[in-house]
């Protein structure tokens, strides 16, 4: 028996269920109309968004933990999180009574650094630390082993990974028949778990993972045949943003995942205003990756029974008009310039005249002066209706011999003005 083979043999779903089973919800495998008819086939949300923390990560952290010796639970525990596994092991930590310790990085939305508050009462002190989960990650460890205290990982260790898989225990049980499973993938045990489930007792269900493209560290283990430590990444899908997965997880993945995508960061946010929208579903950015995929497979899931894993709904309301944002970006509606107006009265009522058409719309509008004589740029942000009203755009732009750079192409000048 090969290592990964040994590893996943260690894993027991039968006993982290009855773990589990007064502690987390059954959360429902609900049938999606919207998307069944687009794609044609029947769609499935596994409702994680609706668990008691609002994610699944309340299984992982609940299972391990409360399977730790007693004498050893009760010296402490230690835990970081980009804010679900926070969640689910403040819960844990006011469940068991016992003390814990959440390391979260310093933009972990407000939201989510409330909700840890709440669910773990007296029970959890909160640091913040580093810009991102890899970040305060070295700094819980470190406190960890000072104080003698246990951590609690989010995803690389098989208590974790097997209380994650109830995922899965949870939709066979209520639906056989299913062909394929998306899974968001941030650290790889949610998809280690779930997969490990399926090649077990469904093994012709293809099982998908999914991460964001700006953080694509399963994507790149996999190309690399290896864990690698990504320099930067996009931490916008913050449930879904590490720059390395463990070791652990991806050796299991590596053996039960049927293949690895990406989605860029823009699509997810059109696809949690379409939930919103339509659905009346919210859900935080990793929540949406498994819907936002299905443009990728839509000709081989037609008339296929297929099961998306809605991971959580812990989104701070703050960031929708950022989503909002990425979203016009992304679907090509919304633009931004530095214009060069001619210093002249009257420019600025030409341009409106001129250049935009009947549905175009200013929504930003900055003027900067180089000195008290000299005019400088404006910077002017354009939403028009369609990708083909942008062309126009552009085309009457050039016809008028506008002096102009579009931001949205120069990645620099469009993150630091914009």
């Amino acid at each position: 028996m090969n290592s990964t083979a040994a590893k996943l043999s260690q894993l027991s779903f039968g006993e982290a269920v009855d773990r589990l089973k007064n502690v987390v919800r059954r959360t429902p495998l609900t049938y999606n109309h919207s998307l069944s008819k687009k794609y044609g086939c029947n769609v499935f949300l596994k409702r994680e968004d609706l668990q008691v923390v609002r994610s699944y990560k309340i299984r992982g952290a609940y299972n391990m933990m409360s399977s730790l010796p007693k004498e050893q639970l009760s010296k402490g525990v230690v835990c970081a999180s980009a804010g679900n596994h926070a969640q689910g092991f403040a819960f844990s930590c006011r469940k068991l009574g016992v003390k814990g310790v959440v390391y979260m990085p310093v933009i972990t939305p407000q939201q989510k650094i409330q909700q840890t508050k709440m669910f773990g009462e007296d029970h959890v002190e909160i640091r913040l630390t580093g810009d991102t989960f890899d970040d305060c990650a070295i700094a819980a460890k470190r406190f960890t082993e000072v104080n003698g205290l246990t951590f609690i990982p989010p995803f690389e260790d098989l208590r974790i990974i097997e209380g994650q898989g109830t995922v899965a225990v949870e939709i066979l049980d209520e639906r056989p028949g299913i062909d394929y499973v998306f899974v968001p993938v941030g650290g790889g045990g949610l998809s280690a778990g779930i997969g490990s489930y399926f090649k077990t007792y469904a093994p012709n269900t293809k099982v998908i993972g999914v991460e964001p493209k700006g953080a694509p560290s399963m994507y790149e283990a996999f190309r690399h045949g290896h864990p690698v430590t990504l320099e930067n990444i996009d931490s916008f899908v913050d449930g879904a943003a590490v720059k390395r997965v463990g070791d652990l997880t991806y050796s299991i993945c590596k053996e039960v995942l049927d293949d690895m995508r990406l989605v860029p960061e823009g699509k997810v946010c059109t696809t949690i205003l379409k939930l919103y929208n339509e659905d009346a579903i919210v859900v935080e950015p990793a929540g949406a990756l498994s819907i936002a995929v299905l443009d990728d497979f839509a000709e081989e899931i037609q008339g296929k029974n297929v099961v998306c894993i809605v991971s959580g709904s812990n989104n701070d309301i703050d960031r929708m008009q950022e989503i909002k944002e990425r979203s016009l970006q992304y679907e090509g509606l919304k633009h931004y310039f530095l214009v060069n107006f001619a210093q002249r009265p009257g420019a600025l009522r030409e341009f409106v005249n001129n250049i935009l058409g009947p549905t175009d719309d200013i929504t930003r509008f900055e003027y900067m002066q180089k000195s008290n004589k000299e005019a400088g740029p404006a910077l002017v942000g354009i939403e028009v209706d369609s990708k083909e009203n942008y062309e126009r755009l552009l085309d009457s732009l050039d016809q008028h011999r506008i002096n102009y750079t579009e931001l949205n192409k120069d990645e620099i000048l469009f993150n630091y003005l914009v």
